[in-house]
């Protein structure tokens, strides 16, 4: 039947685990989505426990198998799915998988990607496998902004990649919001992307990055001295730290005439405008739609 289960895809991050029973065509039949992630699983032993009661959940039957992707196969997960080495061809990726023993269901962990530069050393799970998702929409080459607690730019090559860096633009802002100085000047205001002072902001932190510890302190006097409203630095952190982190990008990987974004939510549209006050020719890509299909094409190279 063309709407029976064929497989079961989750993406298994450090704070979140989102589930996905699928057809053979791909099409979702049922989900779960928790805060089951690495941190909060105490031992390895529980692993399968929390997967199978999400399974149960779908009524995904017994026996069908699941592709996995993300921190479970960390050194700290389920199982150690190691990493592959720069430069890394994303079929490679799939061939790599590493099955769990033990259990009665097949289940197949995808493995990250390292990049053992002294001068950058760097690595990557789960962004990978929203690559192969997004290989699977035929675009296999560019750079790629793929924004979050840590936003990772990735260079992609005829499939292969190449090179990648890590900006924790996301948790420096979480840091800052509520553990510094800067927590008396921002509150829950959502950041919208169209804000003059967003822009603003970004276009100041791409023009000086060498000012970014001193522009964001000036958050802070701007609104004591009365140059700004009470509770605005959230806009004006956000701008100045995304606009760094695309000024480091620059830097590292050249030209941004053309960007991959593969983004979800508020980060979607923020980045997006940021990027284009650079001159950027920017095409969106949903994170949670290619990291399911990039998880779909895996399963398919199983169990097709």
């Amino acid at each position: 039947m063309k709407n029976s289960p064929f497989c079961a895809a989750i993406d298994w991050g450090t704070s979140t685990f989102r589930l996905w029973l699928l057809d053979a065509d791909g099409n979702v039949l049922a989900e779960r989505r928790s805060d089951d992630g690495l941190q909060g699983i105490g031992e390895r032993e529980g692993f399968p426990g929390i997967m199978e009661s999400h399974l149960a959940e779908t009524g995904t039957p017994d026996g069908l198998p699941v592709i996995v992707c993300g921190m479970a196969g960390s050194r700290q997960g389920w199982v150690e799915a190691r990493y592959l080495d720069t430069p890394a061809p994303l079929d490679r990726v799939v061939e790599s998988a590493v099955r769990v023993e033990g259990i009665s269901r097949d289940v197949r962990i995808l493995p990250g990607v390292a990049q053992r530069d002294p001068d950058h050393p760097d690595v990557i799970r789960g962004e990978e496998t929203q690559l192969l998702g997004a290989g699977a929409s035929g675009i296999e080459d560019g750079l790629f902004c793929m924004p979050g607690t840590h936003s990772k730019w990735v260079a992609l090559k005829a499939g292969t990649l190449e090179a990648f860096a890590t900006y924790m633009t996301g948790e420096l802002f979480g840091l800052l919001a509520r553990q510094s100085i800067l927590a008396h000047a921002i509150n829950d205001t959502k950041v919208k992307p169209d804000d003059p002072d967003f822009i603003s902001a970004v276009e100041a932190g791409m023009a000086r990055p060498a000012d970014i510890a001193n522009r964001i302190f000036e958050i802070r006097p701007s609104q004591l001295l009365g140059f700004s409203a009470v509770g605005s630095g959230a806009v004006r952190l956000s701008g100045a730290l995304i606009g760094t982190e695309i000024t480091g990008a620059k830097a590292r990987f050249g030209r941004l005439d053309h960007v991959h974004l593969i983004a979800s939510g508020s980060l979607s549209s923020l980045y997006a405008k940021a990027l284009e006050a650079t001159g950027s020719t920017v095409d969106t890509l949903d994170a949670e739609e290619v990291v399911r299909r990039g998880l779909y094409a895996a399963a398919c190279r199983f169990w097709s």
